[in-house]
């Protein structure tokens, strides 16, 4: 996946996924200058994100 498909599937602009990506707090790979994403990764990065937020309440 892009910037631009992993952006709305994440719930974020492309400009704030950039900005997480270059902090390293979403996993991502590059080809070259070209930001991507696997969705399997992203899935479970979003299930390692709700079980943190759930873990603090």
């Amino acid at each position: 996946m892009t910037v631009k498909d992993a952006a709305p599937y994440i719930g974020a602009s492309e400009y704030k996924l950039r900005e997480m990506v270059r902090e390293k707090l979403v996993p991502a790979y590059r080809i070259g200058s070209k930001i991507m994403f696997r969705k399997t990764t992203l899935d479970q990065w979003i299930e390692q994100q709700e079980a943190q937020n759930s873990a603090g309440k």
